[in-house]
């Protein structure tokens, strides 16, 4: 484990846990005289320190083009600055005005079925357009140029939830450009996407497409998938350097980022996070009020976790709902105490704001039943406004907190790549595979006995050091082995660490093209197994793994493995394997390699890491039993620890800490400090 830090707050010269969100003046032009000052005083009665303000106001600030409109915006960052909030201020690029889309029809995507889309929604821009790219360059730079030396400036906020992809032709040329750079010969790309399969080899750039969603486009070439996905990801990459490009020349000290959206599957976010100052992201849990919403917590958690280890400091939470979410099917409202728990569950795992979506709620569009802090009744009196006036006091008392990080012993691979390969699969449970969900099964064992995790990818796994600091590596489903990662994870294990592993692992390389000479590929050594076949089970199908006493139930995948070198520890119950290993350890080096033979329930997953955490002494935040539903964080500069324990149940518990007893309401929370041991 590395030394817990502090890290310099995200607004320099703000030492403070920032609390607000998404503020949309310009929607309330019409009534700015009273709206905004009486915006001003109900954020300063709920304690709002921060608003985000710009987003989606290109046709506010460019009604037409070239002609800029700043005086309202010179206005709202007056009155923020008189009453000390900080802006987040957006580049307005998410969604263009109306102007733009019908004089320059390029700036408009073309979908995976070659259709250009019209006018409409937010995100429809192509993101290699030479005139789109001219637009933002221009209106990027008045307002860097306006705003650089602006008292309430603290963060850029760029753009809002990239994702998409467009098909046109621009990005066509561009996708080839990109092959020709990455390959450097056609015969190198056909032998990399095994291209002969279906006779679909190619003998021209020019003749190469992205994956069409149209009937007979191209399908099933998976590393042609996965090559767009890579570019498209670079796309979003280049973007956001010509976005922030003027930002940085006129405002080099205010920190840039755009928000993210969890494990959104169409940009590898690792990637992205490498050109961010500070990550951000948007997290919308979905509580429910029963007993659901322990796997709502567990969820939740991981997200931050990730946001979290993309750059290893704390995040911006940039957007969640102080109430109900209303593109939900179901948009329930938070039971008491949710709204609290979610954003101190936010701030245990690493967050040092508590952002909302949004300030004030509109009177139109598909968003005005969203939750929001001031409600259409217009003032203090509503109960979702008091619910925001005590998270925000809560976190007005913690400024100890802000900067310091979380000391993890244990790693948990998570890997864009790796679920983009797994999603193309063609075998297995046909698109059911659940990576998102196997990952989390094997994090929430972790979250149930309070053990912080960071969470990697392939990127950051092969990087050199990085596994130094852990003592548990686990890596569910790690079908993809990237260059690196296997003798990255052989070397953590030699010199002492223990690795764990499942089923599906080691199958494809980066381009999605099976090992040769049996799976795991090149973990075959580290795990001392060799996997001979994998049995898909109907959604009824039941296995078992016999292991320390006790059966297990296995379902989903069962993978049939021999032991080379490693001992067994557990065997099947049943079918025609029964008997043969399911769980498997192999001594090599200093430590330890597990091999999880197949899919299992939440017991045996806490049992077999409650033994783990035990044998490997990893630290946990409470040394005590955590009743189902509750866990506990800490974050910690080193000298100090603040730790945080949440319940995640619509039912009381109590928790036994040093003798004394810890009563948490439904929903509940507590917050502590003590010396670092």
């Amino acid at each position: 484990m590395s030394k817990p830090v502090r890290h310099a707050p995200i607004v320099k010269g703000v030492p403070r846990l920032l609390h607000g969100g998404d503020y949309n003046p310009d929607q309330w032009l019409r009534t700015k005289d009273e709206t905004w000052k009486e915006d001003m005083r109900l954020a300063r009665l709920a304690g709002v320190n921060t608003l985000s303000v710009g987003i989606f106001a290109w046709a506010a600030l460019e009604p037409e083009e070239g002609r800029y409109e700043f005086g309202w915006l010179d206005e709202i960052l007056d009155l923020m600055a008189e009453n000390d909030i900080t802006a987040v201020l957006a580049t307005p690029t998410g969604a263009r005005p109306g102007w733009m889309s019908h004089r320059y029809p390029e700036v408009l995507r073309v979908d995976g079925d070659r259709t250009r889309n019209l006018h409409g929604g937010r995100h429809n821009h192509c993101l290699t357009s030479p005139v789109y790219r001219e637009k933002t360059l221009a209106i990027n730079t008045a307002l860097a140029e306006r705003y650089g030396a602006h008292p309430a400036l603290g963060v850029w906020h760029i753009s809002n939830e990239y994702g998409g992809e467009c098909h046109c032709d621009l990005c066509q040329e561009r996708f080839r450009a990109h092959l020709q750079e990455k390959y450097g010969s056609l015969d190198e790309l056909n032998e990399a996407w095994w291209s002969a399969f279906w006779a679909k080899t190619y003998s021209d750039w020019s003749h190469i497409e992205s994956p069409s969603t149209h009937w007979r486009g191209e399908q099933d070439i998976h590393g042609l998938h996965l090559d767009w996905m890579r570019f498209t990801t670079e796309q979003f990459v280049d973007f956001y350097l010509h976005e922030t490009a003027p930002l940085k020349a006129i405002t080099p000290d205010v920190p840039c980022t755009t928000n993210l959206m969890g494990t959104y599957p169409g940009i590898d976010y690792y990637r992205l996070a490498e050109v961010l100052d500070v990550v951000s992201w948007d997290s919308y849990p979905q509580w429910s009020g029963t007993g659901r919403d322990v796997r709502t917590g567990v969820e939740a958690s991981f997200h931050h976790d990730l946001t979290r280890s993309l750059k290893g400091k704390p995040f911006m939470l940039m957007e969640s709902s102080p109430s109900a979410t209303n593109w939900r099917p179901v948009a329930k409202l938070h039971r008491p105490g949710v709204h609290l728990l979610q954003s101190l569950q936010a701030v245990a795992h690493g967050a040092d704001t508590v952002q909302y979506f949004q300030f004030r709620k509109g009177r139109g569009g598909s968003e005005k039943f969203h939750g929001a802090i001031v409600d259409h009744e217009g003032t203090e009196n509503t109960r979702v406004f008091r619910d925001v006036a005590e998270v925000g006091a809560r976190l007005a008392a913690m400024d100890a907190v802000v900067g310091t990080s979380t000391p993890a012993d244990v790693a948990l691979v998570y890997d864009w790549h790796n679920r983009w390969a797994l999603d193309d699969m063609k075998g297995l449970l046909q698109g059911k595979t659940d990576y998102f969900g196997t990952v989390v099964d094997h994090y929430q064992a972790f979250w149930q006995q309070g053990v912080p995790v960071d969470v990697l990818d392939g990127s950051l796994v092969a990087a050199p050091g990085c596994l130094d600091r852990y003592k548990v590596l686990v890596a569910p489903m790690l079908y993809m082995l990237r260059p690196g990662v296997a003798e990255a994870i052989d070397a953590f294990v030699q010199r002492g660490g223990t690795f764990v592993a499942t089923y599906a692992t080691g199958y494809v390389d980066e381009n999605d093209k099976t090992f040769l000479g049996g799976f795991p590929g090149p973990l075959r050594a580290t795990l001392g197994v060799w996997a001979e076949e994998i049995d898909a089970l109907y959604p009824d199908d039941r296995n078992a793994i016999a292991w320390d006493g006790a059966d297990y139930e296995a379902f989903g995948l069962c993978e049939l493995i021999h032991a080379e070198g490693a001992d067994v520890l557990g065997a099947y119950g049943s079918d025609f394997y029964a008997g043969r290993p399911a769980l498997t350890v192999n001594r090599r080096g200093e430590g330890k390699a597990y091999f999880i033979a197949a899919r299992t329930g939440a017991d045996f997953l806490d049992a077999f890491y409650g033994g783990l955490i035990a044998e490997t002494g990893v630290e946990r935040a409470l040394a005590t039993a955590l009743p189902a539903g509750v866990t506990a964080q800490v974050r910690s500069d080193g000298e100090t620890d603040h730790v945080f324990v949440l319940n995640c149940n619509p039912a009381p518990a109590t928790v036994e800490i040093d003798g004394e007893t810890l009563e948490l309401a439904a929903h509940g929370n507590a917050v502590f400090e003590r010396p670092r041991k």
